[in-house]
């Protein structure tokens, strides 16, 4: 049967489903309001990547915010976007109140940085807990009245964790799922959570939750026994059963991934050589090191810095050799403490800079800050012989792998975050490191740039033909079958990553 993306997926994976029904924070489009109304553009990143295949084939529905702040008329825009799209938009009016306590406030000063260990950084303020429940439940309202009980109902990250819980007092009997993108806190960490119980009880009203790594999953399933006492697991692969109460659930670790082949192509056509072509040229005679981040204290840009410097002054010889070039992708604004990141990042460049920046004049950090185009980032990722991610922590982080993927001369290496999702699946090939170490950090730098080629073509094959078995499409295929199979055996045991631990390579 033909998959998603035109290839065979398995016979009992979502050919099963009749319909699907995605529900996230935000629609897959962008609305922007001009002089002749409101118009729509589609939406960018991962999600929209793997699942708008999945429904334009088969017919199905999104439902999320529209973005817009207000009771909006934004029926035109959203009919418009659904043809374009080729599958049905529905939207979840949010008013800016709500937009503050439960996107800001809730999601954003609780969970994001509690999930990421960075619980100095919570503001749990029992407002936002008020509100993310009444924003979940409108949720569920909305996507009650859009489903059927045949439809496999799809609900995706943080924001949305309570939703399951209002579906099923609302009455709703179709499969509900839940992935989470970003990581699941150990036991000591998820217990400073005040609605701790009630989280997890709202999590085991889905029939399976997914996760970006066995570690996560194994989290979420300490903090189940600890704090749900009388539940059970069976199952070590990587889908497990877990009885809690009267619910019976599934859980599996479901590591995202990119379109490969659409990244391999597009990093290889003209537009993007001769994009690669004038950055090195205008960047003569030196190696390329290449950060990629959203603004945000989770992606270890100030400690990476702080690296970066102590490997130029450890090796003065490299001072005319390598430059980084750091992309920071502005995110997140009108959040406390995001600007304040900002000015210590960009005071951090420019004393690196006027510290290190030698007789030649060669400049050793070039700093960009906004998003870039997607022929200008292929073109970076082509350029670049050494990506350098570090996250303090990550769901996955898919710049780790698009920047394989474009590697098409398989000359790239890799620095890759013990602490990011992808290590499991990169571990073998990448150069692993702990972000908090400045000094090993440095170190992986030094080596990396100093690497033979053999050995940089080896760790990047190794890597390369690791994202193109598991890429995005293999993600929503194991997903959804794990869904629907009833042999938890066929499902196998996916590779772990423990931070510290040296990776045969």
């Amino acid at each position: 049967m033909a998959g998603y993306d035109g290839r065979e997926v398995n016979e009992h994976g979502a050919d099963q489903i009749r319909r699907l029904v995605v529900v996230s924070n935000r629609l897959p489009v962008v609305l922007s309001k001009s002089a002749g109304g409101w118009r729509s553009e589609p939406g960018s990143g991962g999600l929209v990547t793997a699942i708008a295949p999945v429904l334009r084939n088969r017919g199905g529905l999104w439902i999320g915010w529209p973005g817009t702040a207000g009771r909006e008329d934004l029926s035109g825009a959203l009919d418009r976007a659904t043809r374009d799209v080729g599958y049905s938009l529905v939207p979840v009016s949010l008013d800016k109140e709500e937009v503050d306590q439960y996107y800001r406030g809730f999601s954003n000063e609780i969970i994001w940085p509690l999930f990421h260990d960075l619980q100095t950084k919570c503001n749990f303020d029992p407002l936002y807990w008020d509100t993310y429940r009444e924003v979940n439940r409108r949720f569920a309202e909305v996507t009650r009245d859009h489903t059927a009980p045949h439809d496999f109902i799809w609900v995706h990250d943080y924001h949305l964790m309570l939703t399951a819980q209002n579906l099923r007092a609302l009455g709703t009997e179709a499969r509900l799922g839940f992935f989470l993108h970003i990581p699941f806190p150990p036991l000591d960490i998820f217990v400073k959570l005040p609605w701790r119980r009630e989280i997890l009880r709202a999590l085991l009203s889905y029939d399976l939750v997914g996760f970006q790594t066995l570690r996560d999953r194994r989290n979420f399933v300490q903090c189940l026994i600890a704090l749900l006492p009388g539940t059970s697991v069976r199952g070590r692969g990587q889908v497990c059963q877990i009885e809690s109460g009267e619910r019976a659930i599934r859980s599996g670790a479901f590591p995202i991934s990119i379109d490969s082949r659409q990244f391999e192509s597009d990093s290889a056509s003209h537009d993007v050589a001769e994009s690669a072509w004038h950055i090195h040229e205008n960047l003569p005679d030196r190696q390329i090191i290449l950060g990629v981040d959203r603004m945000d204290y989770t992606k270890g840009i100030t400690d990476r810095l702080r690296a970066f410097r102590r490997l130029l002054e450890r090796h003065p010889e490299h001072r005319d050799e390598v430059t980084l070039v750091q992309v920071v992708v502005p995110s997140r604004r009108g959040i406390p403490g995001y600007e304040s990141l900002k000015i210590e990042i960009e005071g951090l460049v420019g004393e690196i800079n006027g510290q290190l920046t030698g007789p030649s004049g060669k400049v050793p950090i070039h700093y960009i800050y906004r998003a870039l185009e997607r022929t200008e980032l292929l073109g970076y990722y082509r350029a670049s012989e050494v990506a350098l991610v570090t996250p303090l922590k990550d769901g996955m982080n898919l710049v780790a792998k698009e920047y394989c993927a474009c590697s098409l001369e398989e000359n790239g290496v890799l620095i890759l975050s013990e602490f990011a999702g992808a290590a499991a699946e990169l571990q073998r090939g990448a150069l692993m490191v702990n972000p908090y170490d400045i000094a090993g950090v440095a170190d992986a730098l030094h080596k990396a740039v100093t690497m033979r080629p053999d050995e940089r073509h080896r760790r990047m094959h190794q890597l390369r033909q690791s994202i193109k078995q598991h890429d995005i499409f293999w993600w929503v295929d194991s997903f959804l079958r794990a869904s629907i199979e009833r042999d938890l055996s066929s499902f196998p045991v996916v590779e772990d990553y423990v931070p510290g631990r040296r990776p045969a390579v």
